[in-house]
């Protein structure tokens, strides 16, 4: 690693600021997802009496909405440490003090630190997106275009384009949002 948090060499070209930012991006993806998911109602969900066919399906599925936003706030604390905040700003925007904050998020920052320096010690898409993040940005950028309100213009790269050096993710050559070199590691 070098001093600023970028590994050596064009195969890596986050910082650790901009994959933990990634894990946050990744997280509100999952969160919203689970929430998107419990907006449409099925012709299968009720039967003709108007009664669940499922009981406590809904309940099952709401139970995972605040799991994914503890993964969210968790990987924002995290990102938020990452790029230089102190425990009493961390603390400051949730109303808690500086040492309940650590207590609350050291955890997850030591495991990510961790995970950056043995990627192959994460689990599941915290291990893909450790390995492979600029496939896992440029992913996510499929999926914010999927979902995005028509009047917003984020571009065609809302994710890389803000973690990645600007000629990675514009200009000639780039076809579908998708940078026209090999995509590093």
């Amino acid at each position: 690693m070098t001093d600023n948090g970028a590994q050596a060499g064009a195969a890596a070209p986050l910082t650790d600021t901009a994959r933990a930012r990634l894990l946050m991006a990744c997280a509100a993806c999952d969160l919203a997802d689970l929430a998107r998911a419990a907006v449409p109602v099925g012709a299968h969900e009720m039967n003709p009496d108007g009664t669940s066919r499922e009981p406590g399906a809904a309940l099952t599925d709401a139970a995972r909405v605040p799991a994914a936003a503890h993964r969210y706030l968790e990987a924002a604390a995290v990102y938020e440490r990452v790029g230089g905040a102190d425990w009493r700003l961390v603390g400051d925007s949730r109303n808690v003090s500086p040492r309940a904050t650590r207590v609350r998020f050291a955890p997850a920052e030591a495991v990510f630190r961790a995970e950056l320096r043995s990627p192959d010690d994460a689990d599941g898409l915290r291990a893909h997106m450790l390995a492979e993040p600029l496939e896992t940005a440029l992913d996510l950028d499929d999926w914010v275009l999927r979902h995005q309100d028509s009047d917003v213009g984020l571009g065609t790269a809302p994710v890389s384009g803000g973690l990645l050096p600007s000629e990675s993710v514009a200009g000639p050559g780039r076809e579908k949002g998708r940078p026209r070199a090999a995509r590093p590691v």
